[in-house]
């Protein structure tokens, strides 16, 4: 059985203008994964997903988490179908609740984020699919909604969580679960019973993305980062991206640590 597949993450607090070498870095390296998240009011998380893959000819690039209040989902669908079809089988988009205090700020604050979630979820996943969609929700309210050019390869969406209702919100709906970091193996595992208690039977493949914190003083980086990628592997994670500290944010030290020997 083969380990997880293994990332970074580059953090919205560093400067835009440092994707492109630090994506170039991680192709050398041999790194699988890149993955991006959306901060107020820092960097879109799919204008330097856009560039990441563009930039690149085979790393896997995520998007964990964009915050639903945000964008109408029909524009999502559109975006992330727009990627989709571009490079297909490299984009990975993770939705999620987003900051609350920061969705106030801005006026996009929802009453019950667990509902927005779910009709969100739903409605991006079948447009992604090619569907129709016609609902009227309590905030997804969409009519006679199709994508005209679905993607062929359609990717998967997944959910960002940490409490177990969104967790089982993730099985139950989604394609699969970002992790957190903060969570040790024992807690991905009681994590991964939430998103499987309402998972239906007949559902595909679920794909579990575990973040994890790496500190500023972490010594023998490259035994650390492997020995801790397999444990997290075995508690369940298919893969397993290493997040800088938001006070030294750039992944350089952990692109190098990580990346394949003579991978270049």
């Amino acid at each position: 059985m083969s380990g997880p597949s293994v990332g970074v993450v580059f953090r919205p607090q560093s400067p835009p203008e440092q994707l492109p070498a630090v994506v170039d870095a991680a192709e050398r390296a041999g790194v699988a994964e890149l993955w991006l998240w959306e901060d107020c009011f820092l960097a879109g998380g799919l204008s330097t997903a856009a560039v990441a893959l563009a930039r690149s000819e085979r790393l896997h690039v995520g998007v964990g988490l964009l915050p639903v209040p945000l964008r109408n989902p029909a524009l999502a669908a559109m975006e992330i179908a727009t990627l989709a079809r571009l490079f297909p089988g490299r984009f990975r988009p993770a939705l999620g609740h987003g900051v609350l205090d920061w969705m106030g700020q801005v006026g996009a604050r929802a009453d019950s984020p667990m509902t927005l979630l779910a009709e969100y979820t739903g409605a991006v996943r079948a447009l992604l699919r090619g569907e129709q969609v016609d609902v009227a929700g309590e905030y997804v309210r969409l009519d006679r909604v199709a994508l005209d050019g679905p993607p062929r390869e359609v990717p998967p969406v997944l959910v960002g969580a940490r409490g177990p209702r969104t967790l089982r919100l993730s099985g139950r709906l989604a394609d699969g679960v970002v992790l957190d970091a903060g969570l040790d193996t024992d807690d991905v595992r009681d994590a991964l019973l939430e998103t499987s208690a309402d998972r239906p039977r007949d559902a595909g493949a679920f794909h579990v993305v575990c973040y994890v914190a790496v500190g500023s003083h972490t010594s023998d980086l490259a035994h650390w980062t492997s020995a801790t990628a397999a444990a997290y592997g075995e508690a369940g994670a298919d893969s397993v991206v290493f997040v800088p500290p938001a006070g030294d944010p750039d992944p350089t030290r952990l692109i190098e640590a990580i990346g394949r020997p003579g991978a270049g």
